[in-house]
Parts: C-alpha cells; sequence; structure tokens
C-alpha cells in the first residue's frame, strides 16, 4: 500500500483582481460522499481542467472527476497576468532571445498546440473576446539596456523567422499614452485572457461531462491494489487513474522533492476609471499588453469593459520554499507598485489600486517540466516554468495522452525531458536563489 498524507494546503495571499470582477455561472459544490470513478484529476487550474476536457474528449462514457482544494479561480490559476504566450519566454534566463534553434522551435510548436487547445476551448464554449483576445502583446523598453534585449529578441526571432514588428517611442506613447517607454518589441502570437473568467469558464463548459467539487482539499491519497482513494474533508473518490495538476504542490503529494522551485510574483490592480477623468490622453487605447524588456521587469497591461478601464502591473519575485507569503510583503510590494506605476502614468496618481496579491510560480532549474507517470496509475502535470497559462495547459493536455496511452509525436517530444534538476539544500537554495532574484531586480532599473 502507498499512502501520501497532505500536510500542507494551498494558500493564497491577497484578492486576484482578475478573480474579483469575473463572475461566476454556477455555485460552488463541495464533495459530500464516497464515490469510485474511472478518472481523478486533482487540481482545477489550466493543467486540471485541461487534463479533464482531453480525457472527455477520448473517452467520452468515462466518468470524471476533478477535486479543487479551494475555490475556482481563487487560487494561481486566477492571479496570473493572462499572458498566453507562443514565443520564447524563460523567467530563469537574463534575457529572453533565443539559443538553440531546434529547441527553440520545438518549444514554439508546443506553445502553439496548446493556445490552439485554449482557441478551441473559447469557440467551442462562447468566450467573448474580453476573456480571450488573440491580440498578441508587447516587449516594452524604459532604457538602453532595455533597448539591447529587445533587439537581441529582434535577431533571435528573424533568425528563425519568427513575425515580430519594432515599435519606437512614439509608437509606444500612442499605445499606452505613456513617455516612459522608449521602445517595443510586438510580437502576434500571443493571446491575452481574462485568466478568472477563462477558468470559469471552461468549467462551465465541462460540467455536462465532469464533475467538478470545489474546497475539496485532498487529505491523503493511498493506493490499495489497483485503485487511488483520495480522502477530503467530507468524502473520498477512488480511481485506477489520477492526474495531478497541482503544480509545485505536487511535492506535497510526495514527488519532485527537493526539485523544484516555489517563486511568488505580485500584482496590484487600479480601480475602475473612464478616459474623461483625467487630463489629455494619459493611458492610450483601450486595449494593449506589456512585458518587460528584461525578464525581472514589469508586466503592465490595460484593460476596458464598457468604457471602464483598469490597469493592472505586476513585478517582483521572491523565493519561497514555505509557499506562502505574508499579507504584510504583498502590502509592501504594492507600495512599489505604485511608485512604479506612478512613474509610468504620472497623471494617475489620484487613481487607487482596488486589489493587491501575490501569486504561486513553480520553476526548475533546467526549465523543465515535473511530468509523467510518478507512480503506477499515478500521473504528474506539474511545474510550469512561469508560464502557467500555456506550459500548464500543455502538461494536462500531455497528462491526458500519456494516461490513456494515445500515442502521438507531440507526446513523444514533450515527455523526453530530463527529471527537474535537483536544489542546493536549504537554506543555500534560499540565500542563493533570493540573492540572485534580487540581483537582476536591481539590474533590471527602470524596466521593473
Amino acid at each position: 500500500m502507498t499512502r501520501h498524507v497532505i500536510k500542507r494546503l494551498p494558500i493564497d495571499t491577497g484578492t486576484s483582481g482578475w478573480e474579483a470582477v469575473s463572475e461566476r455561472a454556477f455555485p460552488a459544490t463541495a464533495l459530500d460522499r464516497d464515490a469510485t470513478v474511472d478518472w481523478l484529476i486533482i487540481g482545477a487550474g489550466f493543467a486540471g481542467l485541461s487534463a479533464a476536457r482531453r480525457l472527455s474528449q477520448f473517452r467520452p462514457q468515462d466518468k470524471i472527476v476533478v477535486l479543487e482544494a479551494r475555490e475556482l479561480a481563487k487560487g494561481p490559476a486566477g492571479r496570473n497576468s493572462g499572458f498566453m504566450i507562443d514565443v520564447p519566454h524563460n523567467l530563469s534566463a537574463g534575457e529572453y532571445s533565443v539559443a538553440d534553434e531546434q529547441a527553440t522551435r520545438n518549444e514554439i510548436r508546443q506553445n502553439r498546440l496548446a493556445i490552439a487547445f485554449a482557441a478551441d476551448v473559447a469557440a467551442e464554449y462562447n468566450l467573448s473576446s474580453d476573456t480571450f483576445d488573440p491580440s498578441g502583446k508587447v516587449n516594452a523598453a524604459a532604457s538602453d539596456r532595455g533597448l539591447g534585449l529587445n533587439d537581441n529578441y529582434r535577431k533571435s526571432l528573424e533568425k528563425i523567422g519568427e513575425e515580430h514588428r519594432v515599435l519606437d517611442a512614439d509608437q509606444m506613447r500612442e499605445m499606452t499614452g505613456s513617455r516612459y517607454y522608449r521602445g517595443g518589441l510586438y510580437t502576434p502570437g500571443a493571446v491575452m485572457i481574462q485568466p478568472a473568467d477563462y477558468i470559469r469558464g471552461l468549467a462551465r463548459g465541462l460540467r455536462s461531462k465532469v464533475t467538478i467539487y470545489e474546497h475539496s482539499p485532498v487529505l491523503e491519497l493511498s493506493r490499495e491494489g489497483k485503485s487511488w482513494k483520495a480522502i477530503s474533508n467530507h468524502g473520498s473518490v477512488s480511481a485506477p487513474k489520477v492526474i495531478l495538476g497541482v503544480n509545485g504542490h505536487v511535492e506535497s503529494f510526495g514527488h519532485f522533492r527537493g526539485r523544484l522551485m516555489h517563486i511568488f510574483t505580485y500584482a496590484s490592480m487600479t480601480a475602475p476609471f473612464s478616459q474623461n477623468e483625467f487630463a489629455g490622453d494619459v493611458t492610450g487605447a483601450d486595449r494593449w499588453a506589456l512585458l518587460p524588456a528584461d525578464p525581472m521587469g514589469a508586466t503592465v497591461r490595460k484593460i476596458t469593459t464598457n468604457g471602464r478601464s483598469r490597469i493592472v502591473i505586476r513585478t517582483r519575485f521572491t523565493y519561497d520554499p514555505c509557499l506562502k507569503v505574508s499579507e504584510r510583503r504583498v502590502a509592501g510590494v504594492a507600495a512599489e507598485q505604485r511608485r512604479s506605476f506612478d512613474a509610468r502614468f504620472p497623471g494617475l496618481e489620484r487613481l487607487p489600486m482596488e486589489y493587491s496579491w501575490a501569486g504561486a510560480l513553480c520553476l526548475s532549474r533546467n526549465h523543465v517540466p515535473a511530468f509523467g507517470e510518478v507512480e503506477e496509475g499515478l500521473f504528474s502535470a506539474c511545474c510550469e516554468n512561469g508560464l502557467g497559462t500555456v506550459k500548464s495547459t500543455l502538461a494536462g493536455m500531455m497528462a491526458a495522452d500519456l494516461a490513456t496511452g494515445t500515442a502521438s509525436p507531440e507526446l513523444d517530444k514533450y515527455k523526453n525531458h530530463p527529471e527537474p534538476s535537483r536544489l542546493p539544500p536549504e537554506p543555500v537554495a534560499w540565500l542563493g536563489v533570493n540573492s540572485v532574484i534580487r540581483f537582476q531586480e536591481l539590474r533590471a532599473g527602470r524596466e521593473g
């Protein structure tokens, strides 16, 4: 008998603005009975729900249950910046530019496979353009170093024949209303999503085929004979095959311990505003999405619905192996974000930040997923390496393929990864990772 007692449950600090402005179309239901099904998925984020949809397509007659520890979109899936990016985007590196051409082409192909899956979700479940917007994104530069990083990225994209467009300072100002940026690099393949709306829309669409229980954390997972049994607060689910879509919390289930970096990043969202509340065109077009030229800089995004706009700013990273951060930490970072926001939009000093929050990422040193059949009938679709929307969608798809024995060239390439590299022991890892993060943030300068 194999038995995993889960002692560490998800803790999410602050209220995500994406979740707060999202509306649910159905009530949350918690597990309140014992059930035996064909498939159990633990985690209702991008990985878990993508796996559920894939399973429902492959095995339409099978019974599928998803257990979510908290509530849909209140966890990391509803806390990211909403970029589904097709071209290379490695947060562990000092810049985005391409190294190995063949590996890069393979990564782009995989990213686009996940984006196509999400596009099918948007079409099938009637998601609005506010929720799923194939608008592309801009890498924004605010310094000489940022311009140089963008130029390196441009050259690497040009080398592999990827479409892109260089923007000058005037074009950046026209787009954003801000004089802060000196240039940009536009790539058209990214999709901007409202992450909480996307997760809830996907869950809503799956409800006729998949049973989703929220507020139902798995406290124990054990294998007896040929079946796994997950015990929650008020019931249990037994199934011969289980897919873990829990990202960094896969360590809590006994796997990949000492191999994953638990990183938190932080965001704030403004109160809603209309353009005529401020003098001049201070925020530009109705929608835009900026990544920093330096990966450790500030991600900034503007959304507009029914004439009312909000701006989201994401900055700072911290390494927290305990998988939780304090409200005080979030408040401190929010104050830093206020200064960063005001530098970009000096005409909006009076506009309050309505929501501030932290969101968990999971990285490996060698930038590979925590993927595969980790025990008989137990599959991991975890470690999104800082690009949860795309990488977790792909991991969920590939886990469903692997678990059902569905062969494909995509699965062959995806599962051909080494295991995540082992980290140094604590506290060496904590000191080392946080020192590197802080150095890189300081080096980012005006990009942050």
